[in-house]
């Protein structure tokens, strides 16, 4: 394996500012193992890190969680991140967002709504509380204030049939852009995973029906495939560690909101190292940054430009190897292992996500 290359500058920023949340969703990413709040970066550290993060090149930072509504000094950490310079996106349950609550986060500049199912039974029990009417009304706050509006859903056996509710139900909230993410399989979502998979047939008709609501929705609709069903895995963003870094609650820093799952990586911390010199030199962020090392059948692929070779996290998760070629693409050697996962897809109860306080 070559030297990693060197890394541009990052253009966004996930800052994980709580694992706190209201809501108990069963498809939540967050580790099953969450962080506390007396673990928490406190607000000088959280500060201190918009402000290396912007001297490395940051542009963008999104506020989350967890429930970033959940920490006291939110808007502080907002009107450090704003005067920055910075684009500053909230992402957000809705639960206490009051218009009161929104006025005070001056230097916010877009909201991102989580929604969970199209009417307000579905919608509760997949969040575990009863959320649906807190997240109207929280939609209705972000359009009286004037700012844009994403409205975000996880798809899931549960929901994905749902799409045309669901996109009626975000032009009723007045969104500007909807996000119809099929689920990730990470934290929560990993041990729910026999129960939030969806069938082939469910994942063909909810492409279908995206296609259809583009054509005739005024809003953006972005659709992020269920790529066990696939022929190729996602992407890994633009590649490893090549635009956006996160920082948890406790202060490590990630290339990627699940790198944390891989053994081994060596994750550091901004308690202890400057940004900058985790994001260009720390093992965590070279080890699979560019191509060099990548092994066949990546490594010859047409696609590793355009994939780069699939989800690294899911590979370590399957294989136990996160240099292994993602398993659900179909050149993979591993690619039986997603199959007796969607054969082991099962009708069953959701295990909701822990409460952290």
């Amino acid at each position: 394996m070559g030297e990693a290359p060197q890394a541009d500058a990052p253009f966004g920023l996930l800052a994980e500012l709580t694992h706190r949340c209201p809501l108990r969703c069963g498809y939540c990413s967050n580790p099953v193992d969450l962080v506390g709040r007396g673990d928490e970066l406190d607000t000088a550290r959280w500060c201190a890190v918009f402000d290396q993060a912007r001297a490395l090149g940051v542009l963008q930072v999104h506020l989350s969680g967890g429930e970033p509504l959940a920490r006291k000094d939110l808007p502080e950490l907002v009107a450090h991140a704003a005067g920055l310079g910075c684009y500053v996106n909230l992402v957000t349950s809705g639960l206490g967002l009051t218009p009161e609550r929104l006025a005070a986060l001056r230097g916010v500049d877009h909201v991102q709504l989580s929604v969970q199912d199209a009417d307000e039974a579905g919608a509760n029990l997949i969040a575990g509380v009863r959320a649906f009417e807190p997240k109207l009304r929280a939609a209705e706050a972000v359009r009286a204030a004037g700012l844009p509006l994403t409205v975000n859903v996880v798809l899931h056996r549960l929901n994905v049939d749902h799409v045309d509710a669901l996109v009626a139900l975000a032009e009723r909230m007045g969104a500007d852009r909807l996000e119809l993410a099929n689920t990730q399989y990470y934290g929560w979502a990993l041990r729910n995973r026999a129960a939030l998979l969806p069938t082939r047939e469910q994942v063909a008709r909810a492409g279908e029906a995206v296609e259809a609501a583009r054509s005739r929705s005024g809003m953006e609709i972005v659709y992020v495939v269920a790529d066990h069903h696939e022929a190729h895995p996602k992407p890994c963003m633009h590649g490893w560690g090549a635009r956006q870094l996160t920082v948890t609650p406790d202060g490590d820093v990630l290339p990627c909101p699940a790198a944390g799952v891989i053994d081994g990586l060596g994750v550091e911390n901004v308690r202890d190292r400057p940004l900058a010199e985790i994001w260009h030199s720390s093992p965590a962020f070279t080890a699979y940054r560019g191509f060099d090392w990548m092994r066949e059948p990546c490594r010859s692929c047409a696609r590793r430009e355009v994939d780069f070779g699939g989800c690294r996290c899911q590979a370590f998760q399957l294989t136990g190897d996160a240099a292994a070629t993602d398993p659900v693409c179909t050149l993979s050697p591993h690619r039986g292992v997603v199959d007796r996962i969607l054969a082991g897809a099962a009708d069953a109860p959701v295990e909701h996500r822990a409460v952290v306080r």
